[in-house]
C-alpha cells in the first residue's frame, strides 16, 4: 500500500510526541506543551475555576494524570459531555527506591515489574533511566522530570552456551534475581546509593543532598521507525498507549467552537488496575466534570450524564499470520484496516450493541474503515478503563483501539495509515 502524505505526517508527529515521553510524567508534560501552544489554560484543582462558553482547559492530578476539555456553546443539560479517555503508562520496569546495589564486581540496578510487559523483549537493548525526582524546597517537596538520554543500563542475555534449551522454552527470567539492570563499575570507596544519587544529580544539574528520592522506569532509547517494503508500518515503545492519548488530544485540538462539552481524559495506571487517586477508577474525572457543571441542578445533572458518550481508546490486537491459533477465526483484525470496536461478553470491555451502533455511524460518517474484535472463548480477555469509567459516571460507552502487533514488548508495532483514521473518527466525534 501507498501511504498518503496525510497519514505519514499523523504517523511522524505519533512517534515524536514517544519519543519526547519516555514516561507518564514525561506524557503529561507533553501533552500540557501541546495544549498550551493551541491556547488552553492551566488549571489547578486547589483554586477556584472560572469557565468561561467556548474556553479550552486542562488540568493535571499527580504529575501523569491530564484531563482537557472545550466547554460546549450549548447547555450541559441539553448535549452531555463527549469524551476520549486513554492511558499515560505502559508496562515495563520501576527502579525500586534502594535501587542500587553492589554485585561481584557490577553494580546493578533493582527494578519491579510495572503491570504485564513481555520480559524477554527488553534483553539486549539500549535501556536508560526517564521519571521524576524529589527534591527539597522551602515551601516543601517539589517534583522534577528527569530524563537520561543516553543508554545507561542494559540487562543482557545469558549466552546459548549456559542455556542451551533457550530457543526450545523460551526466555524465562526470575523477576527477583534475574532482572536487576547491568550499570557499571563504581568507586569501591563510596556506597553504590550515594554514588547513584550523584549521578542523578548531576544529570540534573543540581547538588546530591538536593534530592529527597525518585520514581524512575526503564525506558528504550531506541526512536520510533517506520519499516515495511513501503513503510507502511511504524514500531516504538509506548504505542500501548500513547497512540491513544496523541489520538485523542489531537481530536480535541481540532475542535472548533463545539455546541457540547469536549473532553479528554488521559489516566495513569491503567496497567496496573486504574484503582489509585489518579487512575481511572478514581475521582479524578467524575471531579472535572462536576466543577465543568457546577452550576447545574441535580437534575440538569443527570440529564447531561444521560446525554453523555465516552470512548475509551486503547490498542486492539492485530492479526499475527505466524501464530493463527491465538485469534478467533471470524475476526481477524488487518493492521491498516481502520479502528477496532472491542466487545466481549463478559464485559471485559464497555461496549454493548447502542454504543457500538454509535461508533459504527461516526465512521459511516467519517468515511474511515472499521473492524470488530473478539477475543478467542478459550482464552482470557484484557480489559481497559472502558467498564471502569462506564461504572463510576453511568455513561453509554464504547471500547475501540488501533490495530497493535507485540502488544506490551519494549518494541510495538501498528499501521502508519491507521492513526490518522483514528484522529479522523474522533475529531467526528467532537464536531
Amino acid at each position: 500500500m501507498t501511504l498518503s502524505v496525510h497519514a505519514r505526517a499523523r504517523a511522524q508527529d505519533l512517534l515524536d510526541f514517544i519519543d519526547a515521553s519516555p514516561s507518564p510524567w514525561h506524557v503529561a508534560a507533553s501533552v500540557a506543551q501541546r495544549l498550551e501552544a493551541q491556547g488552553f489554560a492551566a488549571l489547578r484543582e486547589e483554586e477556584r475555576w472560572q469557565l468561561a462558553a467556548g474556553g479550552q482547559y486542562f488540568v493535571v492530578r499527580g504529575g501523569s494524570s491530564v484531563i482537557a476539555f472545550v466547554v460546549g456553546a450549548q447547555p450541559l443539560a441539553r448535549t452531555g459531555f463527549k469524551i476520549v479517555g486513554a492511558h499515560t503508562d505502559s508496562p515495563g520496569l520501576r527502579l525500586k527506591p534502594r535501587a542500587p546495589h553492589a554485585g561481584e564486581p557490577m553494580a546493578r540496578l533493582g527494578v519491579e515489574v510495572y503491570g504485564g510487559p513481555i520480559l524477554a523483549t527488553l534483553t539486549d537493548r539500549d535501556l536508560s533511566l526517564a521519571g521524576r525526582i524529589g527534591l527539597r524546597g522551602e515551601n516543601g517537596p517539589q517534583a522534577r522530570l528527569l530524563r537520561f538520554h543516553k543508554p545507561l543500563a542494559r540487562l543482557p542475555n545469558l549466552a546459548i552456551h549456559m542455556n542451551r534449551n533457550v530457543n526450545e522454552d523460551g526466555l524465562k527470567l526470575n523477576k527477583q534475581t534475574e532482572l536487576p539492570l547491568l550499570l557499571g563499575y563504581l568507586q569501591e570507596a563510596f556506597p553504590p546509593g550515594e554514588q547513584f544519587r550523584v549521578l542523578l544529580a548531576h544529570e540534573a544539574g543540581m547538588e546530591p543532598e538536593e534530592i529527597i528520592n525518585w520514581e524512575l522506569q526503564v525506558y528504550d532509547t531506541q526512536k520510533g521507525v517506520f519499516w515495511g517494503a513501503q513503510e507502511e508500518f511504524i514500531a516504538d515503545s509506548q504505542l500501548d498507549n500513547l497512540a491513544s492519548c496523541h489520538a485523542g488530544i489531537s481530536a480535541l485540538l481540532n475542535a472548533q467552537a463545539p455546541a457540547a462539552t469536549c473532553v479528554c481524559a488521559l489516566f495513569d495506571h491503567e496497567e496496573v488496575g486504574s484503582e489509585s487517586a489518579k487512575g481511572a477508577g478514581g475521582s479524578f474525572l467524575a471531579d472535572v466534570l462536576g466543577r465543568i457543571g457546577a452550576g447545574l441542578d441535580s437534575e440538569a445533572q443527570a440529564q447531561a450524564l444521560a446525554r453523555s458518550f465516552f470512548i475509551s481508546a486503547d490498542m486492539a490486537h492485530a492479526y499475527h499470520p505466524n501464530f493463527p491459533a491465538a485469534y478467533e477465526p471470524l475476526h481477524l483484525i488487518r493492521v491498516n484496516g481502520g479502528p477496532v470496536i472491542k466487545t466481549n461478553a463478559n464485559h471485559r470491555y464497555a461496549t454493548d450493541g447502542e454504543s457500538e451502533a454509535v461508533f459504527i455511524q461516526l465512521c459511516e460518517a467519517a468515511e474511515v474503515p472499521y473492524q470488530q474484535y473478539a477475543h478467542r472463548s478459550d482464552l482470557g480477555c484484557g480489559s481497559t478503563i472502558g467498564p471502569i469509567v462506564a461504572a463510576r459516571l453511568g455513561v453509554r460507552s464504547v471500547d475501540v483501539g488501533n490495530p497493535l502487533w507485540a502488544m506490551h514488548s519494549v518494541r510495538e508495532s501498528a499501521g502508519a495509515a491507521d492513526h490518522a483514521l483514528m484522529i479522523r473518527v474522533l475529531e467526528q466525534f467532537f464536531r
